[in-house]
């Protein structure tokens, strides 16, 4: 029969070794949780301290988290020391020492991230509540963290960006400033008044709700496209999230198209022109003697041919060589 005295023995060393290090467990563990409750206060304390004196809800947040941190960190360190005796803080720090450069490689993206959060909350390019585009994202700032950023989408989604994308990476924040300027672009006839049209246009702006007095909008030409004069129209408005800015969009282009069109000003759409030219007739070659659609310089051009007119010619010319054809007399010994 098997001899389970030296396990039985070895148990009861431990169980011994358990019961008399249980007043020291219990010791660490209620001093861990004061230093909890002194990082919660001291944090709450920094943020407030950060506040006055930084200003900015992103600075008081990284105060009060790196003080909570700091804070918690020797907390545990001294938890440690009272729950374990032989534990000593020297020994960790050492060893984290000789283990630096391992976790430097490893831990390297979460160290970057995590003073690109720093710079971020101190530097603010961006606030809380403030609508960016990152790359292909774009969404409400929710939460900004040491580690990474977290956007809210128009249609409810939620992104996580690395703070080092948003760090080194071009961002736009669109509700940065006050103000900001929508534009436009739309297309006239050519045979319509560029005036007219302008007026009406900001008729129709000063009519909207929403536009700004002051900067004043206004309507320029910014080409001569293919088949419009196509003119830009730029306005105002002001608090400019996304939802405003559709919404204003949306009565502005309504108000446009309305008042254009009851007052005869075309938005054409795209054409061409295609124009039918005999290479066989004697102004060829002279640039002062050209059809439409070709500089025709000072002088005078010639008229136009109609595609009609030239399937008239030629059905003539067809019928006159059968009536010819018609009239030479056939030799009889031909077959």
């Amino acid at each position: 029969m098997p001899d389970f005295s030296l396990a039985f023995a070895r148990v009861q060393e431990l169980a011994t070794d358990l019961i008399g290090a249980l007043p020291n467990l219990i010791l660490g563990i209620l001093t861990f949780l004061l230093f909890y409750a002194i990082a919660r206060v001291a944090g709450r304390a920094a943020s407030r301290l950060a506040d006055r004196r930084l200003g900015g809800l992103g600075a008081s947040l990284v105060v009060q988290r790196l003080t909570k941190g700091t804070v918690l960190i020797l907390g545990l360190l001294v938890a440690l020391t009272v729950a374990l005796p032989s534990f000593h803080p020297g020994d960790l720090i050492q060893l984290l020492g000789i283990s630096s450069v391992a976790i430097g490689f490893a831990f390297r993206d979460i160290l970057q991230n995590f003073l690109a959060g720093i710079l971020i909350l101190f530097t603010h390019p961006f606030r809380l509540g403030d609508q960016i585009v990152a790359g292909p994202f774009e969404g409400t700032v929710e939460d900004i963290q040491t580690r990474a950023t977290f956007i809210k989408t128009y249609d409810g989604r939620r992104i996580v960006i690395p703070n080092a994308d948003l760090f080194t990476q071009k961002v736009i924040v669109n509700t940065a400033n006050d103000l900001v300027r929508v534009e436009y672009d739309l297309g006239i006839g050519y045979g319509d008044d560029i005036d007219q049209a302008k007026g009406l246009i900001l008729d129709a702006l000063g009519r909207v709700p929403g536009i700004l007095a002051e900067p004043s909008p206004d309507v320029i030409v910014i080409e001569l496209g293919n088949s419009s004069v196509v003119l830009r129209t730029r306005w105002w408005i002001a608090n400019p999230t996304k939802a405003q800015t559709l919404d204003t969009r949306d009565r502005v282009l309504t108000a446009i198209k309305n008042t254009l069109f009851a007052n005869g000003i075309d938005l054409p759409f795209p054409t061409q022109h295609i124009l039918f030219h005999d290479q066989t007739e004697e102004s060829d070659g002279d640039r002062a003697q050209q059809r439409e659609g070709w500089p025709a310089g000072n002088g005078d051009g010639p008229r136009p041919r109609r595609i009609a007119d030239s399937i008239h010619s030629l059905a003539c010319a067809v019928a006159e060589r059968s009536r010819l054809h018609s009239r030479t007399p056939r030799n009889p010994t031909q077959p």
